[in-house]
């Protein structure tokens, strides 16, 4: 009986080992032999199909399934460690280039910006930059110091006073300083017991915007995830927003179109997003000075970005700079609303 069971755990071994790999020379050796495509059906002339572009053999194996992946990941790689260099260096050379067909050197602007998104929301709530689900309890401990230290101030201020009315000195400036800070103490105060909200959703605030005030003082953490869901899951949204601004840079310039300005769009926001991510690993490792010096390299980009793209002369691609800087807050400030708005609705 040993033996049979031996001999029909061999068996059962063979056949699961034939259902994940199949062997070499048998019916189905985890490639296909197909004389048209499996994909379009083409008639097939060789390792390609010619309408398609899809290999001739598929396989149908898990060696194969692995070795698609790897290849996959290497093909990724090298596109990436040929688009990174450029992107950080040569910007506008590989946005003309990527425009006029060299597509299979460089990594698409979209594939780009896709990864960049994800990468940066990942790095930043790994960092705890975007905050934590008590948001709202941390705000009330900043208000809470902010009271306290304000406390600390006033009670220096109305000693000095007292002080220099004893002396029979003039006390009209530090009077000024003193009612200034207790209207800062008493802000404070209001804000934190939600009543600062309350009453400006009560006076002043436009119709529209009291139930989103009322809904950031009720539920704080919810709608900051929501905010941060929303900024993660619309961020192509900056794509469309900022495309209208560079109309507005190269109104007479029919040479370019609007094809031409989202793929300047598109990789300029994967360059920004991946100085967010480097920052964010600078600041998590205690180097925030390093840091710091990241807000310089913006500016510098844009013009390398422009000059290059558009082929411009310096004092034309410096002016456009200036005035792109200024599109960017703008965009930025669009975005950011928008995302609260779908975060506090």
């Amino acid at each position: 009986m040993g033996d049979f069971g031996a001999i029909g755990d061999a068996v059962t071994g063979g056949v699961l080992a034939r259902v994940v790999e199949p062997q070499a020379g048998e019916a189905d050796t985890g490639h296909t032999h197909e004389k048209a495509c499996l994909n379009c059906g083409t008639k097939l002339s060789g390792a390609y199909c010619y309408v398609c572009g899809q290999k001739a053999h598929v396989h149908r194996s898990v060696r194969g399934f692995f070795q698609d992946f790897i290849a996959g990941l290497f093909n990724f790689e090298g596109k990436i460690w040929r688009t990174l260099p450029m992107l950080a260096w040569c910007p506008g050379l590989m946005t003309r280039r990527y425009i006029a067909g060299e597509r299979a050197r460089f990594i698409s602007p979209v594939a780009l910006y896709l990864f960049t998104v994800f990468a940066m929301f990942a790095v930043l709530n790994f960092t705890g930059a975007l905050g934590s689900s008590n948001a709202g309890a941390h705000l009330k401990e900043g208000l809470k110091t902010e009271i306290q230290e304000n406390q600390k101030k006033l009670a220096a201020l109305e000693v000095k006073r007292n002080l220099a009315a004893g002396a029979k000195q003039d006390v009209a400036s530090l009077d000024k300083q003193i009612a200034k800070r207790k209207e800062d103490i008493a802000d404070s105060q209001m804000a934190l017991s939600g009543n600062f909200v309350q009453a400006d959703t009560d006076n002043d605030t436009p119709g529209w915007l009291r139930p989103f005030l009322n809904n950031i003082r009720e539920n704080p953490d919810a709608v900051s995830m929501k905010v941060q869901d929303a900024a993660s899951k619309y961020s192509w949204l900056l794509i469309p927003i900022s495309v209208p601004f560079m109309w507005m840079l190269f109104p007479f310039r029919r040479k370019y179109n609007t094809y031409d300005h989202m793929v300047f769009v598109t990789y300029s926001l994967s360059f920004m997003m991946m100085l967010v991510i480097v920052g964010g690993v600078l600041i998590e490792v205690g180097l925030s000075a390093v840091a710091g010096f990241l807000f310089f390299v913006p500016p510098f980009h844009m013009y390398r970005h422009l000059k290059q793209s558009y082929e411009l002369g310096r004092f034309s691609a410096i002016m456009r700079t200036m005035a792109l800087l200024t599109f960017c807050f703008i965009a930025a400030a669009l975005f950011i609303a928008s995302a609260v708005a779908i975060g506090a609705a």
